[in-house]
């Protein structure tokens, strides 16, 4: 009991001077408080693949629910506007079997992305990333092994899934 309570000495004095000093805990450490909702309109696409940027919009927008403290809105008037383009998403055979059938193939995906408050200026200069003016730009690549049963339609969602954590990643506040 003593021990407890000795341990329990130690800690309340810590624990109180990091709250006084201005530390905060979960999510709101993360993203900025200066921005509570972001409109997220549907992707543009410069590719060929059907309903590929819905599926893309639609990820972000449950990763930003799910991982941040911002809220996803249906309107233009929101605190930030997230908009992003799909520039590439390409398939290329990279290994054959001995019987000229594919058994890995390798998928790539881009995505330029501009997130902006509704003034018009960049809410976020992303340093550790190099940007091209105010835009970064995302890329997943992974293999399909149709031998194991995968398809191509895993294959995107795992990339669209990927490209979706590093935007959401992107829009932390920098240390």
């Amino acid at each position: 009991m003593f021990r407890f309570s000795f341990i329990l000495l130690l800690l309340i004095p810590f624990c109180v001077g990091c709250l006084g000093l201005g530390y905060k805990v979960g999510t709101k450490s993360l993203f900025s408080q200066d921005v509570k909702t972001v409109y997220v309109p549907i992707f543009e696409s410069n590719v060929v693949r059907r309903d590929i940027a819905e599926r893309l919009t639609e990820a972000v927008c449950k990763r930003i629910e799910a991982k941040s403290s911002y809220k996803v809105v249906g309107r233009p008037d929101a605190d930030s506007v997230l908009q992003g383009t799909i520039s590439r998403n390409t398939r290329s055979i990279n290994v054959y079997n001995n019987f000229n059938d594919a058994r890995q193939k390798l998928g790539t995906m881009d995505v330029t992305v501009t997130w902006k408050d509704r003034r018009s200026r960049d809410l976020r200069d992303f340093e550790p990333i190099p940007w091209n003016e105010t835009r970064e730009r995302f890329s997943a690549t992974n293999y399909t092994l149709p031998e194991y049963g995968q398809s191509a339609a895993t294959s995107e969602m795992e990339q669209i899934n990927m490209i979706a954590d590093q935007i959401v990643g992107a829009m932390e506040v920098p240390w």
